[in-house]
């Protein structure tokens, strides 16, 4: 029996391991703030012409999609159509940039649309992180109070759509 032991507990541990990478553990980070009041902040305009940002935009009665994206972000990229799908059907969509520059927004508009009606320029990551955004693209559906009512964590794919739509529609 002594014999066999080792064997048994590598055997065991090699079992355990497979079962771990066959099925790694979710390491998103989900936001604290779901279910709470949105922050109170303000953030300049990133381009002239399109305003800048604050928590007060979002206590007006009517549901909002925030978007945490940047120019820099390719998945960001990937989302773009399908923000302008959502803005197409209605959703008026808010963004924040996170360490951005006016020139590399204007080339990633100019690239995918342009969905948002306010971009806010988040130089230092301080709306980001109060609101627990872990990075970018992250999306954040916003009742007409003010009251985050669900986090997307990761790009919006076309499969996203509707049930984005469905939220939106419920909390209005």
């Amino acid at each position: 029996m002594r014999l066999w032991l080792p064997l048994a507990v590598f055997v065991a541990v090699l079992a355990i391991i497979a079962v771990a990478l066959y099925r790694p553990a979710d390491r998103t980070v989900y936001s604290a703030m779901v279910g709470k009041r949105l922050p109170d902040f303000t953030v300049p305009a990133l381009l002239p012409g399109k305003p800048g940002l604050a928590s007060a935009a979002f206590a007006d009665g009517k549901p909002k999609l925030l978007n945490i994206f940047a120019s820099w972000c390719v998945p960001c990229a990937a989302e773009a159509p399908q923000l302008m799908t959502l803005k197409t059907a209605g959703v008026p969509i808010e963004g924040v940039a996170i360490r951005d520059t006016p020139e590399a927004m204007r080339d990633f508009l100019a690239r995918g649309g342009d969905p948002y009606m306010a971009i806010g320029d988040d130089k230092t990551s301080a709306v980001q992180l109060a609101i627990g955004s872990s990075g970018v693209p992250e999306s954040f559906l916003i009742a007409g109070d003010g009251t985050i009512l669900l986090q997307h964590v990761g790009d919006i794919r076309s499969d996203d759509v509707p049930a984005i739509l469905a939220k939106l529609k419920a909390a209005k």
